[in-house]
């Protein structure tokens, strides 16, 4: 199992003390264990999106080879925020990379935004208005990088409102998990533990290719 690593003051603006709930939740994310395949540290927080903001990023690893990478960006708007219908926001990016014929699934977007919600679910985690897209993309190679073969990845951007617990601090630590689990079905790791073994994974990504 590997720590969260953090090298940042959890005061998010210019030196700005946040609010306890904000630095609670934040607390949650710097101490959580996560399976030892997703490697997750710190990085600076988008500054307009909210008043108070914490991000971290990942990357699932197997080997030397990357398999998936994602960020996870923490909001906190102490007046509420309308849209949100809460005062924490969580939003997500998660990348993959995937053999061209899983990628030509048309069921694909589908079932990629079930994995986000059976995630969440498969924790018994609360949650509201969530919100996202799913992205295929491709990529062929001409002229001098005529010999790499066909590229497609798969793109996750998605948010939702987790429901606040006592003191007004929603579980984040759970929700970090939650995302880790996300993470890893995406780079097809098989698992983590009980509960979890009708998650279905998408096949083993192709190695790093060298341009």
């Amino acid at each position: 199992m590997g720590d969260v690593k953090d090298t940042e003051d959890a005061d998010r603006r210019s030196g700005k003390p946040g609010p306890p709930a904000f630095l609670a939740a934040v607390e949650a994310l710097r101490s959580s264990r996560l399976r030892p395949q997703v490697e997750v540290e710190p990085t600076p927080a988008p500054q307009r999106l909210a008043p108070y903001a914490y991000a971290l990023e990942a990357v699932v690893v197997d080997g030397e080879q990357e398999l998936a990478d994602g960020r996870l960006v923490l909001l906190h708007d102490p007046a509420g925020h309308e849209a949100w219908r809460g005062t924490f926001r969580l939003v997500t990016l998660v990348r993959a990379e995937l053999e061209p014929e899983m990628a030509a699934d048309p069921l694909l977007p589908e079932v990629c935004w079930s994995w986000l919600t059976g995630a969440l679910q498969a924790r018994g985690l609360g949650y509201g208005e969530p919100s996202g897209t799913i992205t295929r993309a491709g990529s062929h190679y001409f002229g001098g990088l005529a010999e790499r073969p066909a590229a497609s990845q798969i793109e996750i951007r998605a948010s939702w409102t987790p429901r606040e617990g006592l003191g007004g601090v929603p579980d984040t630590a759970a929700h970090l998990l939650s995302w880790c689990d996300l993470l890893a079905q995406v780079a097809g790791l098989p698992p983590a533990g009980p509960g979890d073994a009708s998650v279905v994974t998408l096949p083993q990504r192709r190695g790093p290719q060298s341009p």
